[in-house]
């Protein structure tokens, strides 16, 4: 089991490599592990070769593996409820999936005030889906405004998940959007941190990579199929 993980992990690793030669890129791309649901044995058996960054979507899950590998980076991408985000904010080191002003600000205010700021992302409805959540992109500087005032919070960009499609140009569509949008944010406000596209998963890294992700977020390409 152990390697076949890693064989599809090292697998990933070529086409986001490949991706960035394709594109271009001489830039660093996060590669974050989308371990929910997965055992800790699997994350343990990646981060011996080198993974340092973990996505989960569910908290107490969650917060059983964080507790035994406290010196990994942990990153929450899931829905947030309300009555959640004390745990997200005591525990995690980045949020991908802030769709409400509410949420960041219940994140600012639980964050310990002894632990680093929290990174968070704006969570963008960039195909205009009525089942997602998320913020329309004509909201995303006004929210941006006011996330940048609360003091426990680093606003460092934007997340999506975009309509599934079958090309690779329409793919990129929304890809580019989002990367007009993260443009748009760090002209309005100079000097911020903002530098985070965390989009692509395992049937389009290779669109968001063309397109400018910083991270991608792969669970099934290196985990296999959930059960």
């Amino acid at each position: 089991m152990t390697t076949s993980l890693i064989q599809r992990y090292q697998n990933v690793q070529k086409r986001i490599d490949d991706a960035m030669l394709s594109a271009n890129r001489t830039d660093h791309i996060q590669l974050l592990a989308v371990s929910k649901t997965k055992p800790i044995e699997d994350i343990v058996a990646l981060a011996e070769v080198g993974q340092r960054a973990f996505g989960e979507n569910y908290v107490q899950e969650a917060l059983d593996k964080i507790e035994q590998r406290p010196d990994l980076e942990w990153h929450f991408i899931g829905p947030i409820q309300s009555n959640k985000t004390k745990p997200i904010a005591e525990n995690f080191h980045w949020v991908h999936s802030v769709d409400r002003f509410k949420i960041a600000r219940r994140l600012s205010d639980q964050r310990p005030d002894n632990s680093p700021s929290l990174n968070i992302l704006l969570e963008v409805n960039i195909s205009n889906e009525t089942s997602k959540a998320g913020f329309s992109p004509t909201e995303i500087l006004d929210v941006a405004k006011q996330v940048l005032e609360l003091p426990h919070l680093t606003l460092r960009g934007l997340m999506a998940i975009p309509a599934k499609t079958h090309s690779h140009e329409e793919q990129k569509e929304p890809f580019h959007q989002m990367k007009v949008l993260l443009d748009s944010l760090q002209a309005t406000f100079p000097g911020q941190p903002i530098d985070t596209l965390s989009m692509g998963m395992s049937a389009d890294l290779e669109a968001a990579i063309e397109e400018g992700a910083t991270i991608v977020r792969i669970g099934t390409d290196i985990f296999g199929a959930r059960t």
